[in-house]
Protein backbone atom coordinates (compact mmCIF):
# COMPACT_ATOMS: atom_id res chain seq x y z
CA UNK A 1 0.00 0.00 0.00
CA UNK A 2 1.09 3.87 -0.40
CA UNK A 3 0.35 5.50 2.83
CA UNK A 4 0.25 9.34 3.04
CA UNK A 5 1.98 10.20 6.84
CA UNK A 6 1.36 13.96 7.55
CA UNK A 7 4.10 15.39 10.31
CA UNK A 8 3.46 17.73 12.79
CA UNK A 9 0.82 16.12 15.39
CA UNK A 10 1.48 12.39 14.12
CA UNK A 11 4.98 11.62 14.00
CA UNK A 12 5.87 14.70 16.15
CA UNK A 13 3.78 16.78 18.86
CA UNK A 14 2.70 19.98 17.42
CA UNK A 15 5.34 22.99 17.69
CA UNK A 16 4.98 24.04 14.48
CA UNK A 17 7.93 25.88 12.48
CA UNK A 18 9.89 23.97 15.17
CA UNK A 19 10.17 20.34 15.78
CA UNK A 20 8.00 18.92 18.24
CA UNK A 21 9.17 15.74 20.55
CA UNK A 22 8.43 12.80 18.94
CA UNK A 23 4.84 10.98 19.13
CA UNK A 24 5.64 7.78 21.19
CA UNK A 25 5.74 4.76 19.05
CA UNK A 26 5.79 6.59 16.07
CA UNK A 27 9.53 6.10 14.67
CA UNK A 28 9.20 2.38 15.55
CA UNK A 29 5.60 2.03 13.79
CA UNK A 30 6.82 3.72 11.00
CA UNK A 31 9.32 1.45 10.06
CA UNK A 32 7.86 -1.36 11.33
CA UNK A 33 5.25 -0.57 8.18
CA UNK A 34 7.75 -0.31 5.68
CA UNK A 35 9.72 -3.38 6.31
CA UNK A 36 6.20 -5.17 5.65
CA UNK A 37 6.39 -3.41 1.74
CA UNK A 38 4.47 -0.91 2.29
CA UNK A 39 5.64 2.75 0.89
CA UNK A 40 5.30 5.81 2.92
CA UNK A 41 5.18 9.16 1.89
CA UNK A 42 5.28 12.70 3.90
CA UNK A 43 2.30 14.48 3.47
CA UNK A 44 2.85 17.80 5.50
CA UNK A 45 2.01 21.49 5.28
CA UNK A 46 5.71 22.03 5.56
CA UNK A 47 7.81 23.61 2.95
CA UNK A 48 11.32 24.88 2.54
CA UNK A 49 13.57 24.92 5.55
CA UNK A 50 10.90 23.19 7.76
CA UNK A 51 10.21 20.61 5.37
CA UNK A 52 13.99 19.78 4.94
CA UNK A 53 14.20 19.76 8.81
CA UNK A 54 11.66 17.33 9.14
CA UNK A 55 12.73 15.13 6.57
CA UNK A 56 16.41 15.22 8.10
CA UNK A 57 14.55 15.11 11.85
CA UNK A 58 12.97 11.55 10.23
CA UNK A 59 16.44 10.28 8.61
CA UNK A 60 17.94 10.57 11.90
CA UNK A 61 15.61 8.54 13.49
CA UNK A 62 16.24 6.32 10.89
CA UNK A 63 13.00 6.63 8.85
CA UNK A 64 13.57 7.42 4.97
CA UNK A 65 10.42 7.93 3.09
CA UNK A 66 9.00 6.92 -0.82
CA UNK A 67 8.51 10.34 -1.57
CA UNK A 68 7.71 13.73 0.41
CA UNK A 69 4.75 15.63 -0.61
CA UNK A 70 4.69 13.73 -3.84
CA UNK A 71 2.75 10.56 -5.62
CA UNK A 72 6.05 9.21 -6.24
CA UNK A 73 9.98 10.49 -5.86
CA UNK A 74 10.50 11.91 -9.40
CA UNK A 75 7.35 14.14 -9.70
CA UNK A 76 7.55 17.53 -10.69
CA UNK A 77 4.96 19.95 -9.23
CA UNK A 78 2.23 21.05 -11.62
CA UNK A 79 -0.10 23.61 -10.82
CA UNK A 80 -2.89 22.06 -13.15
CA UNK A 81 -2.82 18.76 -11.15
CA UNK A 82 -4.62 18.12 -8.01
CA UNK A 83 -2.15 18.02 -4.81
CA UNK A 84 -3.97 15.43 -3.07
CA UNK A 85 -1.70 12.88 -2.46
CA UNK A 86 -2.56 9.13 -4.31
CA UNK A 87 -2.55 6.60 -1.44
CA UNK A 88 -4.15 4.09 0.23
CA UNK A 89 -4.02 5.12 3.61
CA UNK A 90 -3.78 8.40 5.10
CA UNK A 91 -2.57 9.02 8.73
CA UNK A 92 -3.24 12.41 10.10
CA UNK A 93 -3.93 13.53 13.57
CA UNK A 94 -6.43 16.21 11.63
CA UNK A 95 -8.86 12.78 10.54
CA UNK A 96 -12.49 12.70 12.01
CA UNK A 97 -11.68 10.93 15.17
CA UNK A 98 -7.97 12.63 16.07
CA UNK A 99 -4.90 10.25 15.67
CA UNK A 100 -5.36 6.49 17.25
CA UNK A 101 -1.90 5.58 18.97
CA UNK A 102 0.59 3.94 16.81
CA UNK A 103 0.19 0.32 18.14
CA UNK A 104 -4.07 0.61 16.61
CA UNK A 105 -2.40 2.13 13.55
CA UNK A 106 0.35 -0.58 13.12
CA UNK A 107 -2.38 -3.31 14.14
CA UNK A 108 -4.46 -1.90 11.61
CA UNK A 109 -2.36 -1.67 8.67
CA UNK A 110 -0.98 -5.32 9.10
CA UNK A 111 -4.24 -6.72 9.66
CA UNK A 112 -3.83 -7.71 13.42
CA UNK A 113 -6.24 -7.33 16.09
CA UNK A 114 -5.94 -4.25 18.29
CA UNK A 115 -6.06 -5.33 22.25
CA UNK A 116 -6.48 -1.55 23.97
CA UNK A 117 -5.16 -3.20 27.14
CA UNK A 118 -2.25 -4.50 25.96
CA UNK A 119 -1.00 -0.89 25.69
CA UNK A 120 -2.70 1.26 28.61
CA UNK A 121 -1.95 -1.48 31.14
CA UNK A 122 1.49 0.19 31.22
CA UNK A 123 2.26 3.26 33.62
CA UNK A 124 5.47 4.33 32.01
CA UNK A 125 7.08 4.87 29.27
CA UNK A 126 10.12 1.64 29.66
CA UNK A 127 7.41 -0.59 30.06
CA UNK A 128 5.77 0.64 26.93
CA UNK A 129 8.64 0.01 24.96
CA UNK A 130 8.99 -3.06 26.70
CA UNK A 131 5.53 -4.20 25.40
CA UNK A 132 5.81 -2.78 21.61
CA UNK A 133 8.84 -4.66 21.61
CA UNK A 134 7.40 -8.09 23.17
CA UNK A 135 3.85 -7.90 20.72
CA UNK A 136 5.25 -5.98 17.48
CA UNK A 137 8.86 -7.01 17.04
CA UNK A 138 7.96 -10.57 16.50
Amino acid sequence: MKIAVDFDGTIVEHRYPYLGKEIPFAFDSLKLIQKQGHDLILWTYRSGKELKEAVEYCRTNGLEFYAVNKNYPEEVFDESISRKINADIYIDDRNFGGLPDWGAIYLKIVGKEYNASLIFEQKNASGLNKLFRKYFMK
